[in-house]
């Protein structure tokens, strides 16, 4: 167990930290929330040492080992080829055990009563305590299973580190950290270099996964999936919500709603206060009333709103409409060094049409992407519609821009018909904010590079837009913003993004690069995964037909009886079970509606300044609306506990 006790930090007149409190118990998979510039990056740190604080701020268990994934690379590699570099996740257990193979050597040679047998043994089984839990001869199989998980190749095991980039480096240290299998992972942003089919891997890895877990991440559905329990951080604070991303957002939303209320009710009982000290200070009569009301108002501690995402809305600037035949591709070819990276691809792109492309990292995701802006040559035909005006977004946009601009001129200058305010505006929801915009692109950052690439981009007028993951250095809430702007966007999108959350809302086709060739799935990305995990079940099953042809048709006939039989009987079983549960859970949404329904009458009774003046009539409100709260979050309880079984059942897993 790792715990948190009353840290605080504070950078000017900033609180990064105000005395936040938490606890990490061995299980625990847990989302760390908060808007940009929170700290959150910064507690990770200091949860895994890197950043000192305090004595007796940060404690853990003996036993609690803590391993840390940075969000960008901060370790120089050496020449080791991939395979020694991940096998080094091991060196201590491996060199205990070639003292233990030594140890065992030596005692070989000795003979009873050798003054150094005695030392030995005891080494020995110190030794031997310590391998426990090691399975020393499954270590190479385990590398590889990570390794080929996070999309490296049997290719890839012998090639030197300093061969790979630095998402593939990422990757490796990943990798490392999995194979050290410590009590509590931290993770910050581990999803920003997987493809979809690793990103799905490491969700499964971490879903069997025995310690526990704190992650940063701006991909929603990964959170969603992964994480139990959600951290926030805000204010300096630290709230601990129980569920994953999609269920803190919902209890946040009714935290913030009495959170507003007893903001409300106190600004009413303070303006009170004022006004009865300004009426009466002057009389004597009143002289002790005013002292001890003046007293009371020192002596209160006011309530202090949580920090709210500002409500931004971006919308793509006016083009022209392009003809109904948008882009066609027919047999294009590309190769790389005599070698075919993708072969014949063909498909044609209407008018409004939102395509994901998807593959895995080397597939040519981004090479077909530049082939269609017409930055990369390829073989085959490749053909824009009429009146089509196409934009482009890719990392090397980033190394493009004018160095000695500022963010607000670099963006400004690209947009048409915009006012100052209204680029202000869409800086912010890429994360410009204040005096940020005035910063020249010489001193950026890589990611905030990208950032002011993307929003030059989109600002510019088009019908055809190619975007290379977009959403690699936006917190959620910018990514929700231009979600939101691509879901209203009548013009044409392809992108390349391994954040389903981000696609799953606009797209309406998916192109999956695999193998050289290129297949199209109608709908969104779960779409496409349910379709690519329907044609994985159904292989098997149509090799072994074809295997055995010569089954009689008779005993097949009695086989699906069996088997429509057996499923019949499940189903009713299973819907025996989900019976009083999903009663349960209906009695206990018709008393929640009921004790919300009250609660809010009782919310606006004690927002009237009137009710201040009588008491008793405030207390026994007062007391009322305490009782339903606890009341209500009983049944909070009862009710998510009766869903959890309720998904569980129709999972299997129960």
């Amino acid at each position: 167990m790792l715990s948190i006790s009353n840290l605080s930090l504070q950078y000017g007149s900033k609180h990064i930290f105000r005395e936040a409190s938490a606890q990490v118990y061995d299980s625990d998979r847990i989302g760390l929330a908060g808007v940009n510039g929170t700290g959150k990056s910064t507690l990770l740190k200091i949860m895994c040492g890197e950043l000192e604080t305090d004595p007796g701020i940060v404690t853990r268990a003996s036993w609690f080992t803590v391993a840390y994934l940075p969000q960008e690379i901060t370790i120089e590699l050496g020449a080791r080829s991939l395979f020694d570099e991940a096998e080094s996740a091991f060196d201590e257990a491996l060199a205990h055990q070639k003292e233990f193979d030594e140890i065992g050597r030596k005692l070989a040679d000795l003979k009873e009563g050798h003054p150094d047998l005695e030392a030995l043994l005891d080494r020995q089984g110190e030794l031997q305590h310590l391998l426990e839990g090691h399975d020393i001869f499954r270590i190479r199989p385990e590398i590889e299973r990570i390794l080929f998980g996070l999309g490296f190749s049997k290719d890839d095991l012998v090639r030197p580190v300093s061969d790979f980039s630095g998402g593939w480096i990422m990757r490796l240290l990943l990798a490392k950290l999995l194979l050290k299998k410590p009590s509590l992972l931290l993770l910050d942003e581990p999803t920003n270099h997987l493809d979809l089919d690793s990103l799905t891997w490491m969700e499964d890895f971490l879903l069997q996964y025995q310690g526990a877990m704190v992650i940063i991440s701006h991909d929603r559905s990964f959170l969603d999936r992964v994480t139990t329990k959600t951290w926030e951080l805000s204010l300096g604070r630290l709230t601990t919500y129980k569920g994953n991303y999609s269920h803190y957002l919902v209890e946040k939303e009714q935290r913030m709603e009495l959170e507003r209320a007893a903001y409300d009710n106190q600004q009413a009982m303070i303006k009170q206060t004022e006004r009865f000290i300004t009426r009466f200070r002057a009389k004597s009569t009143k002289a002790k009333q005013v002292q001890s009301r003046a007293k009371q108002l020192e002596k209160l501690e006011r309530i202090e709103l949580s920090e709210t995402e500002r409500t931004i809305h971006f919308s793509f600037p006016p083009a022209a409409a392009s003809g109904r035949d948008v882009l066609q591709l027919q047999d294009v070819n590309k190769d790389f060094d005599g070698k075919r990276v993708f072969n014949n691809v063909s498909f044609d792109l209407q008018r409004g049409d939102k395509l994901a492309v998807v593959g895995v990292n080397g597939a040519g995701k981004t090479t077909l992407l530049k082939i269609m802006a017409g930055i990369e040559p390829a073989t085959g035909k490749i053909r824009q519609g009429h009146n089509v005006i196409l934009t482009y977004f890719g990392q090397h946009q980033a190394q493009e821009l004018s160095a000695e601009l500022t963010v607000l001129d670099t963006v400004y200058h690209a947009a048409q018909d915009m006012t100052i305010t209204q680029v202000r505006s869409l800086l912010g929801a890429f994360l410009f904010t204040g005096d940020e915009v005035e910063k020249k692109v010489q001193v950026l950052s890589g990611g905030e590079k990208s950032r002011v690439a993307l929003a030059k981009m989109l600002i510019k007028p088009a019908n055809l837009m190619l975007l290379d993951e977009p959403t690699n250095h936006l917190d959620i809430t910018s990514q929700e913003v231009l979600q939101e702007a691509m879901q209203q966007y009548e013009g044409t999108i392809i992108v390349v993004s391994h954040n389903r959350y981000f696609v799953n809302s606009f797209v309406n086709k998916v192109l999956e690069i695999r193998d050289g060739k290129a297949t199209m799935y109608l709908g969104n990305i779960d779409d496409y995964l349910a379709s690519r995990q329907q044609a994985e079940e159904v292989e098997p099953l149509r090799q072994n037909s074809s295997a055995d042809k010569t089954k009689p048709a008779e005993a097949d006939n009695r086989d699906r009886k069996a088997q429509r039989k057996e499923r019949a009987e499940k189903r009713k079983k299973l819907s025996g079970r989900l019976k009083p549960l999903r009663k349960k859970s209906a009695a206990a949404e018709k008393e929640i509606a009921s004790l919300e329904k009250r609660k809010e009458e009782l919310e606006t009774l004690m927002a009237d300044p009137e009710l201040y003046a009588d008491q008793q009539r405030w207390a026994d409100v007062s007391k009322e609306y305490n009782g339903v709260k606890r009341h209500l979050e009983r049944q909070y309880e009862q009710w998510e506990k009766a869903q959890e079984q309720i998904e569980d059942l129709e999972q299997g897993t129960a």
